[in-house]
């Protein structure tokens, strides 16, 4: 078991998220950055979409009441166990008992906690994920508060020597390919989408990014019909001010989708902070999965380096 002594700003359970629902309505949810948590799974020797915790905006505090390994990842986060440094990329055995402390992060806002054996909470439509919306999965679909205890799965705890493995760069430039009504947009609004700079606002969360910055203007005035939107994609509401859907993102929705954020890029967003500028650069179909091959490939090598250490 682990127990929360003291929880980031927004704590919660996730794995990979749950698939196959979006017609019925239910989101996938899952971790914000899939990329790290699928490396912390790796690196202790748990499936890839094990659960972990999500720990956005350390700083926290954790009791390890268990022998088990664990893996600290995405945000760099400078942590302590009781009084030993631990870095970020790397796989750590910890003794019952001994007790994780999190700094504010260097860079990025989401730390992910990977735990031998993976969280040991219900199963819902296939995914262990916390949906705060909908207020299922994870620990009774809420935040991990101060003073929860989380069960954690049984494994077998080798005595390998520690293992680390370099993680990928975080950034501001993200891709995106065009959306559906890019073409709706006029000249001027599709280029200013690749020209300005644009600011992630305090009024982000799991289920979408509130940009600010010059307003873009839809010249097809033809009503949408309530259509499919997914992670990624860019809708400008009325307005013109553009929202980046996010994991937690609703199943439908009915505002023009200007542009949509390669699936490579999306662990990278998710680490940027309220407050800090991005800038968008425009990607071909065909480039953008290029680059997912590429991810692909990253995780193929870290999995084999690991296997082989």
């Amino acid at each position: 078991m682990i127990s929360i002594l003291r929880p980031a700003v927004q704590t919660t359970v996730q794995d990979l998220g749950r698939h196959g629902f979006r017609h019925l309505g239910v989101g996938g949810s899952g971790a914000m950055d899939r990329l790290s948590l699928m490396i912390g799974n790796y690196l202790v020797g748990n499936a890839e979409d094990a659960a972990g915790l999500e720990l956005c905006m350390p700083p926290a505090r954790i009791r390890l009441d268990a022998h088990c390994a664990i893996a600290l990842t995405g945000a760099d986060c400078s942590a302590r166990l009781d009084n030993t440094p631990v870095g970020v990329g790397r796989r750590v055995v910890v003794e019952a008992g001994q007790t994780l402390d999190l700094s504010a992060a260097r860079s990025g806002i989401r730390a992910y906690l990977c735990i031998s054996g993976g969280i040991d909470v219900p199963l819902i439509m296939g995914s262990r994920s916390t949906d705060l919306q909908a207020g299922m999965g994870g620990l009774d679909g809420r935040l991990i508060r101060r003073g929860d205890v989380l069960k954690i799965s049984p494994s077998t705890i080798s005595s390998r020597a520690p293992a680390g493995v370099l993680l990928p760069q975080m950034g501001s430039l993200i891709r995106v390919i065009p959306g559906p009504e890019f073409d709706g947009f006029g000249p001027e609004s599709r280029d200013v989408l690749f020209e300005a700079s644009w600011k992630v606002t305090t009024q982000s969360n799991r289920m979408g990014y509130r940009l600010a910055g010059p307003a873009l203007v839809r010249q097809d005035t033809e009503e949408l019909k309530s259509h499919a939107v997914f992670p990624g994609m860019i809708q400008v509401p009325t307005g013109g001010a553009p929202i980046v859907l996010m994991a937690d993102a609703q199943a439908t929705g009915g505002y023009p989708r200007i542009a949509s954020v390669i699936a490579a890029d999306q662990w990278r967003l998710a680490q940027i902070a309220p407050g800090t500028s991005i800038h968008f650069e425009l990607w071909t179909r065909a480039r953008a999965l290029l680059a997912l091959q590429k991810q692909h490939s990253y995780l193929q090598r870290v999995q084999r380096s690991l296997h082989a250490h």
